[in-house]
């Protein structure tokens, strides 16, 4: 103790200012840069290796994955050895090319796609309808439910033979019943999409003065996009399989077969190889919609927008 004061160490300087020679304070820089022995340190980034980088591609794991069912099918085929039964996928393969260089497989598929585009096209119009009724009235919302709920659990395979007597044996009755299969997948999810719509992204297409059908087409479809994507995968599945159960178990339509009437025939014929064949075919022809058509669409949209990693 000295004349009242106390006696002790300097006062600490501010975390925040560096001191400097006549005791007054200066702003610390932004950025501080400080060297450090870089061997106490673990590698934070390295090049990957060429397994990684490939393995990082998502169509070559598909690819790997199909090779593989590929040889499981052929091994299995030849252990079995019963044509009649189980095929190899090296026959398939070889009756899907024969098929193929005839002509005759690309036309029945032709006349598959041809009809299904028909009739996916005026599902989806159909299901568009109903769900802008839906949005713009209770009514119309009513009226979506109780059809959902009645026709979406109703096989559409269930209404061809009401279909062959309205519309008789052709491309009618097969319109009809993929009508039926698309529309109420594809309504279900579009209206379940706009109900899952923010009500703030709602006020703010009404304070910019978006009505109707600007509204609908700024706000709502965007943001329902991934629930309207899915609803149109979904309804492509169901018209895609019902048209092939439709000619499986009804045949020609308008005097030409599709792919499952090409399945039908040979299986009266015993041709089991052009079966796989026939079967190879609608697999493929599904693998390429959903990753030529569906994927493209979803990394434009839904991916390009930020709703989906």
């Amino acid at each position: 103790m000295s004349n009242g004061t106390v006696q002790g160490s300097a006062p600490a300087a501010h975390p925040d200012r560096n001191p400097v020679a006549d005791g007054v304070f200066a702003p610390r820089a932004e950025i501080v840069r400080e060297t450090s022995d870089t061997h106490q340190f673990s590698v934070v980034e390295k090049p990957l290796s060429t397994f990684e980088r490939l393995y990082n591609q998502g169509w070559l794991r598909k690819l790997a994955i199909l090779a593989f069912l590929a040889i499981v099918w052929e091994v299995y085929g030849r252990v079995l050895n019963n044509a009649l039964l189980f095929p190899t996928f090296s026959a398939t393969v070889d009756a899907f090319v024969t098929s193929i260089a005839s002509g005759e497989l690309p036309g029945k598929a032709w006349a598959s796609i041809h009809v299904l585009l028909m009739g996916y096209a005026a599902g989806i119009v159909l299901a568009a309808l109903l769900t802008a009724a839906a949005i713009t009235s209770r009514i119309g919302t009513d009226f979506l439910e109780t059809m959902t709920s009645m026709l979406n659990p109703l096989p559409a395979i269930a209404l061809l033979p009401l279909a062959l007597i309205w519309f008789g044996l052709g491309n009618g009755s097969l319109i009809f019943v993929l009508v039926h299969s698309v529309t109420w997948s594809v309504a279900l999810n579009t209206h379940s999409g706009f109900l899952s719509v923010s009500n703030t992204l709602k006020m703010v297409g009404r304070n910019y003065g978006l009505r109707g059908g600007r509204y609908v087409m700024k706000i709502l479809v965007p943001a329902a996009f991934p629930s309207i994507l899915t609803g149109l995968k979904i309804g492509w599945a169901f018209a895609w399989r019902t048209l092939i159960a439709a000619e499986l178990v009804f045949g020609v339509s308008s005097g030409s077969g599709g792919l499952g009437w090409f399945i039908y025939e040979n299986k009266n014929l015993l041709d089991i190889a052009n079966v796989f064949a026939g079967l190879f075919t609608v697999i493929l022809i599904g693998l390429a919609v959903e990753n030529l058509i569906f994927r493209t669409l979803e990394r434009h949209t839904v991916q390009r927008w930020g709703m989906q990693s």
